[in-house]
């Protein structure tokens, strides 16, 4: 059975060809091409990122570490030891206890941390999006291509069901041949 564009959109999609989205249309020309559409978008996503998105990234994913964790714990350690225990007793602490240097450090690292997650975070939504989407177009292929394998199989149900008929009917007119003239079977009396 062929099919073209316009009939598989009709026939799958409910819809006419013309009111089909650019990725409806091009799942069914994957379709009538007999295309696969998966893709790596892992690797489509990476190939198309910035040196500085992926910096980005690294920074997030660094400071969403335990590896982060422990060595900023380290430096608050030593800041604190640093301040309020050796320099003190000399009287050369730098920063003091209520340790506002170390305040205004903190402050800036979570002003520059926080945004910069923020843009690794939408780009990890942006490639769920193309994930998705590209989720969608493989369901939608599978979809059709479900819909075409029923109505071969069928097709090929309903033509096996009419040579069956056909046979019977031939076994029919072969058996009504072999009966006596009057078509009825001979009783046989002893």
């Amino acid at each position: 059975m062929g099919f073209h564009p316009e009939m598989l959109a009709r026939r799958f999609l409910k819809r006419s060809w013309d009111t089909l989205t650019l990725r409806e249309r091009s799942v069914l020309d994957a379709v009538l091409r007999h295309m696969p559409l998966s893709r790596n978008t892992n690797r489509e996503f990476e190939d198309r990122r910035t040196f500085g998105e992926r910096l980005a990234d690294r920074i997030a994913a660094f400071g969403g570490s335990w590896a982060f964790i422990l060595l900023f714990l380290a430096i608050l350690v030593a800041w604190v030891v640093t301040n309020s225990i050796i320099l003190a007793r000399r009287h050369d602490a730098f920063d003091p206890y209520p340790y506002i240097l170390l305040n205004l450090f903190l402050s800036m690292i979570a002003a520059l941390q926080a945004p910069v997650i923020m843009m690794s975070q939408n780009r990890q939504a942006a490639k769920d999006r193309l994930e998705a989407a590209n989720d969608y177009e493989v369901n939608l292929k599978s979809e059709i291509e479900i819909g075409r394998l029923h109505e071969k199989l069928d097709e090929l149900r309903e033509t096996r069901w009419a040579e069956l008929v056909e046979m019977q009917q031939q076994q029919i007119r072969m058996l009504q041949a072999m009966l006596p003239g009057d078509g009825t079977p001979e009783s046989t009396t002893e």
